[in-house]
């Protein structure tokens, strides 16, 4: 089976999607969408499921913030989300349902660090937001269509000069759920295991010097998901919606070394590990219920220093503010460190996020916030540990 996803030269209808005055509401997407813009410029417009061809956007990403595009589908449909850089841009994406509900999320699938999924979809409203890899300001093209429009991506099929790379039929057993085995791509490109009984998953491929990339499959060889660079340059999948009796196929790649050996395991999905690695790289707030540690700096009177041991994992911190103010959080490494900020409200609300403020490595965010705690955490981009210096400002309007 060859599975390759050819550019096509054909002209196709373009919508651009900067400053379109069509704006989403408020309620979409749980409220991602408000400021949001339809893929086709219009609602009528972005209908995917009847669409003559593909709908794609320009999408301006400011540094910490989503570029967020709408669609709708009249009908049940498989589509397929994309989002491609223009220069060193590195998106990732992420598709959400009309209550807000993440139904995936991709980085690199597209290859060449560009972003691409495929998935069926109910009747409804969804958002697509395209954010930056590090946070900071990038251009990029989005796309969304049905799976028989032209791609805007290549994929990460694309292996051996447009040759079949083999197929599912040749997998080798895995084993049983929560095994490990260890192989380079040349060894084993495909995995298959057996579900017993309806049960969600999870499949990691670790080793940062090989750059796995993992696909899975159902028994007839349909796309279910992917991911590259989950944690790092290694790969996680999730797939929280438990996997009906039957066999399943992995597809294994290496970006950078396929003689490299990859561990894969193929566990149940844990709830409580998801969540634990979502605090851990910062993607959501943790809890102040004393389930996660965290440490308490108290109320930011004028200025406030935190030295912190950094590691790859997310260091939290809070802080009271107890009057309407602009804070500037600044996380600094002083050229041994490569830091990584995100403040976030008591509520779990993003305020801001940064890496490489300016020309260095260090980072820095600014905000006008109301009175309240806000939970701050720092940790280093890269593997490794090293020093970091948290810093906290507040000023207030003078009289």
């Amino acid at each position: 089976m060859t599975r390759l996803h050819l550019r096509q030269t054909a002209a196709a209808t373009l919508f651009i999607g900067l400053a379109s005055p069509a704006l989403a509401q408020d309620t979409f997407c749980g409220g991602v969408g408000a400021g949001g813009t339809w893929i086709g410029n219009s609602e009528g417009n972005s209908d995917i499921s009847v669409a003559d061809n593909y709908r794609e956007q320009m999408a301006l990403v400011l540094g910490g913030n989503a570029y967020v595009s709408l669609f709708t589908l009249s009908e049940p449909t498989s589509v397929r989300v994309e989002a491609e850089g223009r220069g060193s841009g590195d998106p990732i994406i992420d598709l959400l349902d009309n209550a807000g509900g993440v139904i995936l999320s991709d980085d690199d699938s597209g290859g060449n660090a560009a972003s691409r999924a495929e998935t069926f979809l109910e009747a409804g409203t969804y958002c697509m937001a395209t954010r930056s890899y590090d946070g900071g300001p990038m251009t990029a093209f989005v796309r969304i269509g049905r799976e028989e429009h032209e791609p805007l991506t290549a994929g990460l099929s694309d292996f051996g000069g447009g040759e079949s790379i083999g197929s599912c039929a040749e997998a080798t057993p895995f084993g049983p759920l929560g095994a490990s085995v260890s192989a380079s791509v040349n060894e084993t490109r495909f995995y298959s295991f057996e579900i017993d009984s309806p049960t969600a998953v999870t499949i990691t491929a670790e080793n940062e010097a090989a750059d796995p990339v993992i696909t899975l499959y159902d028994a007839n060889e349909t796309y279910i998901d992917s991911n590259d660079d989950f944690d790092g340059l290694n790969s996680r999948l999730d797939i929280t919606n438990p996997l009906a009796t039957g066999t399943y196929c992995l597809e294994m790649a290496a970006l950078s070394d396929e003689s490299l050996p990859i561990t894969v395991t193929i566990s149940a999905y844990s709830a409580d590990e998801a969540l634990g690695l979502l605090y851990a790289r910062g993607e959501l707030a943790p809890p102040l219920d004393g389930s996660v540690a965290i440490t308490d700096l108290g109320v930011l009177q004028s200025r406030l220093r935190q030295d912190v041991q950094a590691t790859a994992d997310v260091s939290w911190f809070t802080m009271d503010i107890e009057e309407p103010s602009l804070v500037v959080f600044e996380a600094v490494g002083g050229g041994n460190s490569d830091p990584w900020l995100i403040i976030y409200d008591d509520f779990g609300r993003l305020v801001g996020q940064n890496d490489d403020y300016g020309d260095g490595l260090d980072s820095l965010v600014m905000a006008r916030v109301q009175s309240g705690t806000y939970i701050v955490g720092v940790r280093q981009f890269n593997s490794g540990q090293g020093l970091i210096r948290l810093l906290a400002e507040r000023y207030v309007r003078a009289n």
